[in-house]
């Protein structure tokens, strides 16, 4: 048995007591979550969230990708979300390489190099300052309408407690 199948199977026995189904699509807390998609967060928890409650917008550093942008914009424009929370972590994978150090990985396995515009690998190597960065551009992107409540925060693994970053 794979994990996916494994996952089905899990899956088979939510679905049996499910009663969320009727759950309006804008999230009831009018708020939108943009973090990293670390195994260790787990976003509704650690925020204590509920189905419906938010959007959770995750990739790999909680980065403010161009897709992540794009799901802000959606978020606000047609589904009525009014702050955004962004979420880093302490011990993140982004810290521990360079752009170019992915690239190469992935020339070596595969032959064939990508460059930064095929994607943005997003390395960094400071964990508030990112999170800065992050709140700078959110509050400055002129596609969004709610940017005055824009708060930033990192997750520290060890404990479970968020700090915020100003």
């Amino acid at each position: 048995m794979s994990v996916t199948d494994e996952l089905l199977a899990n899956n088979e026995k939510y679905a049996e007591g499910f009663d969320k189904g009727d759950l309006p699509m804008p999230p009831a807390k009018n708020v939108a979550v943009v973090a990293c998609m670390d195994a260790r967060l787990k976003v509704g928890a650690l925020l204590g969230l509920d189905e419906g409650d938010a959007h959770v917008i995750r990739n790999a550093g909680g980065i403010i990708s161009t897709d992540a942008l794009r799901s802000l914009v959606i978020s606000q424009h047609l589904l009525g979300t009014k702050e955004v929370i962004l979420i880093h972590h302490t011990d993140c994978g982004m810290l521990t390489f360079e752009d170019a150090d992915l690239y190469d990985k992935v020339e070596e396995n595969l032959g064939s190099r990508p460059s930064s515009s095929d994607f943005e690998a997003g390395s960094f190597n400071d964990l508030e300052g990112d999170v800065r960065k992050s709140l700078e551009t959110v509050r400055n992107y002129p596609f969004l309408l709610h940017t005055d409540s824009v708060r930033g925060f990192v997750y520290d693994v060890k404990t479970g407690k968020l700090n915020e970053v100003t």
